[in-house]
């Protein structure tokens, strides 16, 4: 632990205001809707890293079938708390949880953060050529998602 911080994986410590004020200005979901943030929540393994007095300054969740896969999302530490090992400590909680544990794989996407995550043993893809994806980066401006041919 680092002094002055605790962490929780209680969905019920999160705090929505704060995670969404967060990502929603983030490069990789910029305007995401409150209510979709909050959906993304309530259905992920969620981590956040709190003062001693509660206010949240990092988060992170997991979309995982707890089995065999997990996908790391929404990782952030807040500005003024950067450079304290805090994003260092929501990884090993993080990797640390028992839900976590036996999966095959576990799958991140980063612009910026390369290695930290390469510290905790994730690597480029070995095969990027056998992975795909359908991504809709217009999605929080539109509102409509189509999935149809």
């Amino acid at each position: 632990m680092i002094s002055g911080y605790k962490t929780s994986s209680d969905i019920k410590d999160m705090d929505l205001t704060v995670i969404h004020t967060f990502i929603s200005s983030s490069y990789w979901a910029k305007d995401i809707p409150i209510n979709t943030m909050k959906k993304a929540i309530n259905n992920s393994l969620c981590f956040g890293v709190f003062t001693d007095s509660g206010h949240q300054v990092a988060f992170a969740r997991m979309v995982t079938d707890s089995a065999i896969f997990a996908y790391l999302a929404d990782v952030f530490v807040s500005n003024e708390h950067r450079g304290k090992g805090l994003s260092k400590l929501l990884m090993q909680v993080i990797l640390g949880h028992p839900n976590l544990q036996g999966l095959r794989r576990m799958a991140l996407a980063t612009s910026d953060a390369h290695s930290l995550y390469e510290q905790f043993g994730f690597k480029s893809l070995n095969s990027p050529e056998s992975f795909m994806e359908l991504h809709q980066p217009d999605v929080y401006i539109s509102g409509i998602v189509n999935l149809a041919p």
